[in-house]
């Protein structure tokens, strides 16, 4: 009898193994749910990218969102038959990472053919596939091409998509190519990588959105954010690594000679939705002019605790001041934000401000006093004890964060994350227009007193000092 109910137990693991093996789309993200990764399955944008330190599951969840287009069983889009590309960097690399992720979530019973490159279409995780065609749920076949960017951009011409995934970074040619097949279908572009070749294209196309693309979307993952990583494996593999590679292989992180100024900002932390803002907690708005460069504003507001939110912002160039007060005051009056008796704003604005300019007999200060707002440039510029405060906002010693910045300052946004240390111990002066006056503002903020809490025998104290004190005062 126990040796039937071993064959039983043994018969039954075989068929559950059997049913995971050839159906795992169904297993994913069921038992453990790996947030980011549903963040981006959720995601709308047209054009999203997971930045993700190995074993993050950023390979993972890009193989899912190339079988749930293929099958048609996308749980969170409109789903139709569709051809796409993945795109490798080699043809190795792609056998041995993306198309064997492919391969792994695509159920057996979906695919209806398989073309090799090279080797056996029965032992097709073993050979280079060129395209596999998918039985679609919505009816007709679904197409997964194969490319690699050691083919050259002349082999990514002609095709009209519907997707394309790149696994690792691509070659910038082959990424404009990719983003024109996909252009006649409103197509979308996805990718998964690991930042580990510096600060090239792809940190200021998709990381920074320099242009401020509305259709780009990014997220990084660590293997914290992993559900199948133990702590005592994150730990060992820590350990093994130098700081630099810590930052690429395990959180994704893209990294310079240098450094990170604000290596503090998380924007999982420090960047959240929009809210209505108490009238109580209305600050002031802080100014970094320019003229031929973007004049940068934003307004900030401070809660009972001592935390900052930057609520909105205006960021333009190559406009006059009458100009820039104009979209100021717009911005103020949609945030009701608070004016004195004769409706002006008050801000803070660079000193620089005072100086005149040949093409004016008035002062920058002068001329927004002009149009409405009173600024005051008495601020302080110390570069360095400035962005130490700015540190300690971000995250302060005890690891709480007080700087909050709404998701619509997208260039606040951009410039904490591009600004970098060059040689000498110097920021490299570039696209720091918006960090300025974040600067004054923080400076400007006195740190908060802690109420001190006094026991009874204290205040006993107190008050008989203060009884001897008035029995004394005719001595």
């Amino acid at each position: 009898m126990e040796l039937n109910l071993v064959k039983n137990i043994l018969k039954l693991e075989k068929e559950i193994n059997f049913r995971y093996n050839s159906n795992r789309l169904n297993f994913y993200n069921k038992k453990k749910v790996h947030k980011k990764q549903m963040a981006f399955h959720k995601c709308k944008k047209r054009n999203r990218w997971v930045f993700g330190g190995n074993r993050s599951g950023k390979t993972e969840c890009g193989a899912v969102e190339v079988v749930y287009l293929a099958c048609g069983k996308h749980p969170y889009q409109k789903n139709k038959v569709t051809e796409g590309w993945v795109v490798s960097l080699s043809r190795q690399v792609q056998r041995d990472v993306a198309q064997r992720k492919v391969l792994q979530y695509l159920p057996l019973s979906c695919i209806e053919k398989i073309v090799m490159v090279s080797g056996e279409k029965n032992s097709a995780e073993n050979g280079v596939i060129d395209f596999i065609l998918v039985r679609s749920s919505q009816g007709g076949l679904s197409r997964i091409g194969f490319k690699s960017c050691d083919q050259g951009r002349d082999k990514f011409q002609g095709a009209s998509l519907d997707y394309v995934w790149f696994d690792e970074e691509p070659p910038f040619d082959i990424y404009m190519e990719c983003k024109m097949r996909v252009l006649d279908r409103c197509g979308q572009i996805f990718g998964t990588m690991t930042p580990l070749k510096g600060l090239t294209w792809v940190y200021n196309t998709i990381y920074l959105n320099e242009n401020n693309d509305g259709e780009v979307w990014c997220e990084t993952m660590e293997w914290a954010d992993n559900p199948y990583l133990s702590k005592k494996e994150i730990d060992s593999m820590t350990k093994s690594m130098s700081a630099d590679e810590i930052e690429s292989r395990r959180y994704g992180k893209f990294m310079q000679v240098g450094g990170m100024v604000y290596n503090e900002f998380d924007e999982n932390v420090h960047v959240i939705e929009p809210f209505d803002v108490p009238k109580d907690w209305q600050d002031t708005i802080s100014i970094d002019p320019g003229l031929h460069n973007p004049l940068s504003a934003h307004f900030y507001a401070e809660d009972y605790d001592g935390n900052v939110y930057v609520v909105a912002e205006h960021y333009e160039a190559e406009k006059t001041v009458e100009e820039h007060s104009s979209k100021i005051k717009a911005i103020a009056k949609s945030l009701d934000w608070k004016t004195d008796k004769q409706g002006r704003l008050y801000a803070l604005i660079d000193s620089a401000a005072k100086q005149k300019t040949l093409s004016s007999e008035k002062n920058v200060v002068d001329l927004f006093y002009d149009n409405g707002i009173i600024v005051n440039p008495l601020v302080d510029k110390d570069l360095f004890s400035g962005i130490s405060k700015v540190k300690t906002f971000l995250k302060s010693a005890d690891g709480r964060s007080r700087l909050f910045i709404f998701k619509n300052c997208v260039n606040l946004i951009r410039e904490i994350k591009g600004y970098w240390w060059g040689n000498g111990d110097n920021p490299i002066k570039k696209d720091d227009h918006a960090l300025d006056e974040l600067r004054y503002y923080i400076m400007s903020k006195s740190p908060k007193k802690e109420i001190e809490v006094k026991n009874e025998i204290q205040r006993d104290k107190e008050k008989m000092i203060k009884k001897l004190k008035y029995q004394n005062r005719f001595l």
